[in-house]
């Protein structure tokens, strides 16, 4: 399913998309898109230009990042599509999600309501039914996806699901060990970073 590469490229984020977010989150998903665009790693995203979405968006655009929004017609105003970056505008939710997983080679979630957590339950589902193996990393500033950790590991105490679904996912603390944690997962070193590079030539 997917994309199949053989390295990491583009990252898909999930996250929410309300503008009455903490100020805290707004900020951690500006400093993912920094981070991704200083990786250069594309962002695909859901297309909107609010909350955590608008603030990853945005800051990965005005980084020199690459960026790609996905969002279906219904939602262009309602989540103000963010009309600075390219966008592919589809029909429905979906769809949406499927060409957001196709075009993607690992996922980040930042805190998000329902419709992340719709977003991210299928994609730990996939991964359950062994349809992809790309990584996926949790940003979890101060147990916020805790809650939904303890529910997954009920369904393994009720022997409903293998406790080896524990470690489809890793979670983080901290926004600057989001990138490293994403190719760690995929098994890859980090490439080296612009100042090394430098480092070298000098």
């Amino acid at each position: 399913m997917g994309r199949e590469t053989e390295r990491l490229q583009s990252v898909c984020v999930f996250c929410g998309s309300s503008d009455a977010a903490d100020p805290a989150y707004l900020a951690a998903a500006a400093d993912l898109g920094r981070a991704l665009a200083a990786a250069k790693l594309r962002l695909v995203y859901g297309g909107g230009g609010v909350g955590l979405m608008g603030a990853t968006a945005r800051a990965a655009h005005e980084a020199g990042g690459e960026v790609l929004g996905v969002i279906p017609d219904f939602l262009v105003g309602a989540e103000r599509a963010l009309e600075t970056v390219e966008h592919l505008i589809v029909g429905s939710m979906h769809e949406r999600k499927s060409i957001m997983f196709e075009q993607s080679d690992g996922f980040v979630v930042l805190p998000g309501g329902i419709g992340t957590l719709e977003e991210i339950v299928e994609l730990l589902s996939w991964r359950r039914l062994e349809l992809h193996q790309k990584p996926v990393v949790f940003h979890n500033p101060g147990g916020f996806w805790k809650p939904l950790f303890d529910l997954f590991q009920h369904t393994v105490d009720a022997r409903l699901t293998p406790a080896s679904f524990m470690g489809a996912w890793s979670a983080v603390e901290r926004v600057d060990e989001i990138v490293p944690a994403l190719y760690a997962q995929a098994g890859e070193p980090m490439p080296p970073s612009e100042e090394t590079e430098v480092l070298k030539i000098s």
